[in-house]
């Protein structure tokens, strides 16, 4: 059996890794991988503890949180596909022009 602490330390790995893309990289389709990233990192923290408490809750938190990212990702893109339509680019620089 792998020690909790070993999904622990991957999970803020993976945590750091996602806060890195989000704000270094410029690019909308990197932030939201990043933002996806983060998510995943912390739905593997929730059930890394849940197996210690033998419950059922945390794994269903987590299904929820993977319901809401995937209804997040759909508006995401298509938001994004929109703005490369206009702007023919995805920068998030250029994103900020898009007032009134």
């Amino acid at each position: 059996m792998v020690p909790i602490n070993y999904y622990i330390i991957l999970s803020a790995i993976l945590f750091t890794i996602g806060v890195t893309g989000v704000l270094i990289r410029r690019n909308a389709l990197i932030i939201f991988m990043s933002i996806e990233l983060m998510l995943n990192a912390a739905n593997l923290a929730l059930v890394a503890f849940n197996s210690v408490l033998n419950s059922f809750s945390g794994q269903i938190f987590v299904f929820f949180v993977i319901a809401v990212a995937a209804a997040e990702v759909a508006v995401g893109l298509a938001l994004i596909v929109e703005i490369f339509r206009s702007k023919k680019s995805i920068d998030v620089d250029q994103m900020s022009s898009l007032k009134g």
